[in-house]
C-alpha cells in the first residue's frame, strides 16, 4: 500500500469519528434498530449446554392450582381434546369465580419466559427444568412449563423458583376468556410460546399424566412444597 493511499484512508477514518460524535450517529441508528425490530425466529430460542447444566433438578411436581394434589379444581378442557395442546385448569365454583386464585410452580426450575407472546394468551410464564428420566433414572430429560391468561405475574426472568411457590395469579387474557388457567408440559430446550392448539401434539406431553407420574407421593398424600 502506498503512503498516499495509507495517509488518506487514515484520514477519512479520523472524519468519520469527528462526524459520528456530534452528529449522534450511533445514538441514532440504536434508536431506529429498537424502532424497526427484526422479525424473531422461534427456531433460534433455545437453550445453551450452560444454560441446561445450570437447571435445578425437578424429581417431584404437583398440580399447578388448587392444592397439591388439585382439590377444588378440575380440567375443562384437557389435553389433546378438540387439538388442545394443554390442560384448561378451573376452580371449582366456574364463570370467573377463580379470578385472581394463585398459581403455583408445578415442580422446581428456572424462568426462562415471561410477558405476553400475541393475542390469546395474555400473560404468560415458562419454566425449564431438569427432571429424571422415567426410563433411565441415571439420565436427564428438560421439560418446560407454561402458565398462560395469567392476571399478575409474580416473578422475574432467570428467577429459581421452587415447587409450590406462587409465580403468579389466574387471569381471563384481559377479558378473552373466563378465567382460567392454560397450562402446558413440554419436553426439550426450545423456549417458544407457539401456539396453544395444533392438528398434532407437537413436542406437547399430557400434564396430568406427566404430573401423576412425577408426584413422588400416593395420590391420597398431598405434597409438602419443598423448604
Amino acid at each position: 500500500m502506498r503512503a498516499s493511499t495509507f495517509i488518506t484512508l487514515v484520514l477519512m477514518t479520523l472524519v468519520g469519528v469527528l462526524i459520528w460524535g456530534p452528529l449522534g450517529l450511533g445514538e441514532w441508528l440504536h434508536r431506529a434498530e429498537i424502532a424497526n425490530p427484526r422479525p424473531l425466529d422461534p427456531a433460534f430460542l433455545r437453550l445453551s449446554t450452560l444454560e441446561i447444566a445450570q437447571l435445578p433438578m425437578a424429581v417431584r411436581f404437583d398440580h399447578p392450582m388448587g392444592s397439591e394434589n388439585a382439590a377444588l379444581t378440575y380440567n375443562a378442557q384437557p389435553f389433546r381434546i378438540t387439538r388442545h395442546l394443554g390442560d384448561d385448569l378451573n376452580g371449582i365454583g366456574g364463570g370467573n369465580s377463580d379470578q385472581g386464585d394463585p398459581v403455583f410452580a408445578a415442580g422446581t426450575g428456572r424462568v426462562v419466559y415471561v410477558g405476553v407472546p400475541g393475542p390469546g394468551w395474555g400473560k404468560m410464564v415458562i419454566l425449564a427444568h431438569k427432571v429424571p428420566d422415567l426410563e433411565k433414572p441415571t439420565e436427564e430429560r428438560v421439560y418446560q412449563t407454561l402458565y398462560a391468561h395469567l392476571e399478575k405475574i409474580l416473578i422475574r426472568p432467570g428467577q429459581m423458583v421452587k415447587r409450590g411457590e406462587q409465580i403468579g395469579t389466574v387471569g381471563t387474557a384481559d377479558g378473552q376468556y373466563l378465567a382460567h388457567l392454560h397450562f402446558e408440559v413440554r419436553e426439550g430446550p426450545y423456549v417458544n410460546p407457539g401456539q396453544g392448539y395444533a392438528d398434532s401434539p407437537l413436542n406437547r406431553v399430557s400434564p396430568e399424566k406427566f404430573i401423576n407420574q412425577r408426584r413422588g407421593a400416593p395420590n391420597d398424600q398431598m405434597n409438602e412444597a419443598p423448604q
